[in-house]
């Protein structure tokens, strides 16, 4: 067995799972999970009619690279959506479609780390997307866990990374916006990233499926490589960016999304996922096309996660700290008390699920930065979550 798979951490709704075991709750309040972040808002007939339209794909193998009518649509909407020049992407060098992110961000590791070498570090914010943590491993790496807390924002502070582990590092994840923080990395975080980047040569791997859900609509969230065109590194060189249609077009059934940056880090990408078995259906691929080429459903999408926002904020913010986080559909609140006892007790008395933040990090330089918060996701229909709201605050209003 792959040794990696002992030092493997159980997964966070797994956990949840166990925390809630046994428990008595009220039969006359229905159940309502803000626990997992997975989008309720339905998904457009528009894509639904170009699935259903192109289901004769299911007759043809597909190719691990995708058509090229896909990757120019990806390409496209990278220039359009994050201002990079169009000779800058090129949809047969810097574009390859995968099943979703998740599969992706879990796969380049496997790709990149260089086991021969002296022990691989993979660096990853803290809290984190779980599937870095279990790449890192399964890669035969050693995870190092930067904190991110309110003191820096929650954005990662590199220069807080001694020499010896810069030398061993092979990968570097970001997540930007965050999950569960919805912090967005800055300018000078990436412009320090990438001069690491270039000195000690390992790749940074961006986790970019939140970017289409942000506040302000005239200010979306810089990507990555959006930072290094601007910074000079017009061709991305150790850089990658992942992105989904799961969050911003609501079809996380679909597995569809993209890697795109460094064409040398995407061919080796493409060989290993030749092997991995990861080529995307063809009517998976046609459906994707609509999605992307469009982007009044996004609009329209980014409208309702803002009413829901506002809403539960206003109800909650008597009795928590909460503001609508810069993008994301994710609050990140700190509590009065232990965020397990927290999510039971109120699973216990309202039916609500949230997840407990220390499910989400690990100890670090001498704690767990997700301690004493909880992550809610804002997925549900709007009445959902604003009577969500009203319970969390009844609980607190009648514990504290």
């Amino acid at each position: 067995m792959n040794p990696g798979l002992e030092n493997c951490h159980a997964y966070p709704f797994e956990k949840l799972t166990q925390l809630l075991e046994g428990v008595t709750i009220d039969p006359n309040k229905s159940a309502i999970s803000l626990a997992i972040g997975e989008p309720k808002h339905p998904t457009p007939e528009f894509i639904l009619d170009a699935l259903k339209s192109n289901i004769t794909g299911v007759a043809v193998y597909p190719t691990t690279r995708g058509i090229i009518e896909l990757r120019q649509a990806i390409a496209d909407w990278l220039c359009s959506r994050f201002n990079l020049p169009r000779t800058s992407i090129d949809a047969d060098k810097n574009v390859l479609p995968v099943n979703g992110t998740r599969e992706a961000l879990f796969a380049i590791a496997q790709t990149i780390i260089n086991k021969d070498k002296q022990t691989p570090i993979v660096i990853l914010p803290n809290p984190f997307y779980q599937i870095y943590e279990g790449a890192a491993l399964l890669a035969g790496a050693e995870p190092y866990y930067l904190n991110c807390t309110e003191d820096n924002k929650f954005i990662p502070d590199f220069s807080a990374v001694p020499d010896n582990i810069w030398q061993r590092c092979q990968l570097v994840y970001l997540c930007s916006p965050g999950n569960p923080t919805g912090a967005v990395v800055d300018k000078e975080t990436v412009k320090e990233l990438m001069a690491l980047s270039e000195k000690y040569d390992f790749t940074i791997a961006s986790d970019e499926c939140y970017s289409e859900i942000y506040q302000l609509e005239d200010q979306p969230p810089v990507g990555l490589l959006e930072y290094a065109n601007e910074l000079g590194n017009s061709e991305y060189k150790r850089c990658l960016v992942f992105h989904s249609l799961s969050k911003r077009s609501n079809v996380p059934g679909l597995r569809s999304g993209f890697v795109a940056g460094d064409g040398q880090l995407i061919e080796h990408f493409l060989r290993y996922r030749t092997y991995h078995g990861g080529a995307m259906p063809l009517h998976t691929q046609k459906a994707s096309i609509a999605a992307w080429n469009d982007e009044g459903h996004v609009i329209q999408n980014r409208l309702q996660y803002r009413e829901k926002f506002n809403k539960i904020c206003t109800i909650l913010n008597p009795v928590l700290t909460v503001s609508p986080p810069v993008a994301s559909f994710y609050l990140w609140p700190a509590l009065p008390c232990s965020d397990t006892d927290f999510a039971r007790k109120l699973f216990t008395s309202e039916n609500v699920k949230v997840l407990p933040g220390s499910y989400l990090s690990r100890d670090s330089s001498g704690f767990n930065p997700g301690t004493n918060r909880i992550r809610i996701a804002l997925v549900a229909e709007i009445t959902e979550c604003v009577e969500a709201a009203n319970r969390i605050k009844q609980f607190i209003q009648n514990s504290f």
